[in-house]
Parts: structure tokens; sequence; C-alpha cells
């Protein structure tokens, strides 16, 4: 079972990659996607390799597709193939990064205190957070990483934005939810809580909405990444997802 789930998740996540995509080139072992409206955002400007490749040609190939960018992204999705590109990726200065694919296995929770919300309400607290992320950064770039999210409505048939709010009406947390009904399958996304409002429950409420909006669509292929190495996959872990699958990420700017 987690082989299929993971192979419909991968499945996805390629068509998603292709639809928001405004231009695709198709490479070997996969293909870039490109929007230069949103060009300092890596995630829309990358190479994607979802079948085999040759690990020692994946250098050069992703060097002929972005070779117009300042930054490069490299997305392997799956885990064999991922760890074979490793030595010749990192050999050509590139930092590599694994990141897990969780199913939601728990019970759906009821409820959730949280709502679909639009881009205007989340452009202010994403900005300030991207900012803080990312302090070093101009404000283009930080423009891009905030007003990419309107694209983000060509990768799925329904995408929702969807945030917890503070008493005074201010979104205190947020994430995407991309859903498939004809598949079953919902990812949910980018999971945010602005710095001042961490520990205050918000991104459950967030989290809650999303699984309980997913589940009433009838997706019952519930997933989201997290990096490997850092805490939020212990938090997911502890609210009913589990580890199926790895996928890698290689970047060089």
């Amino acid at each position: 079972m987690p082989t299929t789930e993971l192979q419909r998740i991968n499945s996805f996540l390629t068509a998603f990659a292709r639809r928001q995509a405004v231009r695709v080139v198709d490479v070997q072992g996969g293909f870039a996607v490109y929007d230069d409206v949103f060009a300092h955002s890596h995630a829309n400007n990358q190479v994607v390799i979802d079948t085999a490749v040759d690990p020692g040609a994946l250098p050069a190939i992703a060097e002929e597709a972005l070779a117009h960018l300042p930054h490069r992204l490299v997305s392997v999705l799956d885990d064999e193939v991922g760890m074979a590109c490793a030595e010749p990726m990192t050999r050509a200065g590139y930092t590599h990064s694994t990141y897990l694919v969780m199913l939601h296995t728990g019970p759906v929770p009821a409820g959730g205190a949280a709502e679909e919300v639009g881009l205007d309400a989340l452009r202010a607290p994403h900005t300030l957070r991207w900012q803080g992320l990312l302090p070093d950064v101009d404000d283009e770039v930080v423009r891009h990483l905030v007003e990419r999210r309107e694209v983000r409505h060509r990768g799925a048939d329904v995408v929702r934005f969807v945030g917890a709010r503070t008493e005074e009406g201010e979104v205190a947390s947020w994430a995407d939810l991309y859903l498939e009904p004809a598949t079953g399958i919902a990812q949910i996304e980018e999971l945010i809580t602005a710095e001042a409002q961490l520990g205050r429950g918000y991104a459950d409420a967030v989290l809650t909405t999303a699984l309980r909006m997913a589940a009433d669509k009838g997706c019952g292929t519930r997933f989201l990444t997290a990096d490997a190495a850092d805490w939020p996959r212990h938090w997911y872990e502890r609210r009913g997802f589990s580890v199926i699958g790895r996928s890698h990420c290689f970047e060089r700017s």
C-alpha cells in the first residue's frame, strides 16, 4: 500500500509542477519548469526528475536548463535515483536536502478553527514572515515568494488557502491545500505561523481544518512533505502523519 500511495503522490506532484508552470521543457529524466514573472522563486523555476536519469549527467542537464537563472534547483522524486545523484551533484557544488513524504494515517480530526482566506489577507503576514526567515534578501525576492501563490490555482483542480485568525482578525497561521477530488488526493503545503504567534495553537487549527476540508472532498490520500533534518516532521508525526517515502533536492546559488 505505501508504494502504491507513493506512486500516486509522485504523479500528483509531477502534474502539479507541470500545470502550474508557464513553460515546460522536457529534459533527460524529467522536465524543467519556468515562470519568468516569479524568476526569484526557485520552486517555479527548477528541474524535476521523475524517472531514471544518468546521475553523472545531471549537473550538466541542470546547467543547460537553468543557465539563464542565478540559482539552480533540482528536485528528484524517487529516493533511489536521488541517492544515486547525491555524489555527482554535491561534487558539482550543490547542497543536498532530503524531504519526507508523509501520509496522514491517523483519524481525521473533527471541525477546525481555521477558514479559507484570500491572498489579500495573507500578503502582509506572509511578507513579514519571509523577511524574518530571509533577512539578507532584497524586497523583490520577498515579493516573488509571496505573490507566487496567485499562480498555484493552476496546479490542481481545487486550491484553497487556509488561515487561522487572532481575536483581532489577523491571520496568524496559514497553509495551502491542493485537492484533486477525482483521484482522492490532497496535499497540505507551506504551513507557516507568524513569529509573534508561535506556540499558541494556530498551526494546529490550520492543519485540522485542512485535513477536514480534504476529507469532506473525498480525498482519502492526504499528504505533505517535510524536511528530514528539521523538527516539524516530529510535530506532524504526533498529528497522525507517517513517513512513506523520500525525495531529494539539490540547490546551488
